[in-house]
């Protein structure tokens, strides 16, 4: 793959349309129950949410129902998340938050996926390119770079694990993945706060868990360097993961990285919601898709 990085300053007017309803489905993986979806036809794409969502974090915004019109798209809820299990043991989660995905390929028996991951997502992608490279035709990496071991280990982590335990959110996360200027106020952070606590589907002790899990999902410049699988990276110019994208890039120049201008992580100009972010997919996988071109001799 021809290393290089691309910068997308395109600015678009996008209006979602309202997202079709799915049926919920549920599979065993090694006695935790996961909640996923599968819909539409074609070659298969796995949809990976960030920490403290759910799958709706995808079909809410369209991208679903976009990539399901030419793929077979498997999205589920992480353990800890959503209508899955939520264990409140941090040896649930890390690696078996990435083996889950392989047991829903062997579950629904797809033997190579297109897989995308955004922030957690993204980190447990890091790790299944690493610990099972042969089941994927493709990698998008969505503002996360994985998790150095130093990273795995930052306590940091602890911290925004024991806010989330005590208040449903964690403030000091909240501010480091806002922008400059874009900051939340006191009265955001309650209101936050208040919706958490209302969300009778969200569990702050298991997704403390899972942060605290972290230490799990650690994957060495090594490690990253040696994936063939063909990757991009795509993350905002306001979004606090992107100096450590960039790095990645350095680590394996083979990455296509695309940056999209004014997009942070979260938040009214997050990712997820950006109309680019589906286009650069499917822009990536169908250059995958196209033959090698021929080489050519002298005589």
């Amino acid at each position: 793959m021809t290393p290089f990085i691309r910068f997308t300053t395109l600015l678009l007017c996008f209006t979602a349309a309202p997202a079709l309803a799915y049926e919920d489905k549920y599979l065993d993986a090694g006695g935790v129950k996961i909640r996923y979806i599968d819909t539409g036809k074609g070659a298969a794409i796995v949809l990976l949410h960030g920490g403290t969502s759910n799958l709706e974090s995808w079909t809410s915004r369209g991208v679903v129902d976009n990539l399901a019109k030419d793929f077979r798209v498997i999205a589920f809820d992480a353990r800890g998340h959503g209508k899955s299990d939520s264990p409140h043991d941090p040896a649930a989660y890390g690696r078996q938050q990435a083996l889950d995905v392989v047991r829903i390929l062997d579950a629904l028996k797809i033997e190579r996926a297109h897989i995308i991951g955004f922030s957690l997502g993204s980190s447990t992608v890091a790790q299944l390119l690493t610990l099972h490279p042969e089941r994927f035709l493709t990698g998008v990496q969505v503002a996360g770079a994985g998790r150095s071991p130093k990273e795995a280990n930052n306590p940091r982590i602890e911290t925004e694990a024991a806010e989330i335990a005590r208040d449903c959110i964690s403030r000091s996360r909240a501010m480091r993945q806002a922008p400059a200027g874009m900051k939340p106020t006191e009265e955001e952070i309650q209101q936050r706060i208040a919706a958490c606590r209302a969300d009778k589907s969200f569990d702050p002790l298991a997704v403390a868990a899972s942060l605290r899990g972290y230490k799990d999902q650690a994957v060495t410049a090594e490690q990253m360097a040696a994936v063939k699988v063909p990757t991009m990276g795509i993350v905002g110019t306001l979004d606090h993961t992107l100096k450590d994208m960039q790095e990645m890039k350095n680590t394996r120049p083979g990455m296509k990285l695309v940056l999209l201008e004014g997009v942070s992580h979260t938040g009214k100009t997050g990712i997820q919601g950006d109309p680019r972010l589906v286009s650069e997919i499917r822009t990536f996988i169908a250059e995958q898709r196209k033959p090698p071109a021929a080489s050519s001799s002298s005589y």
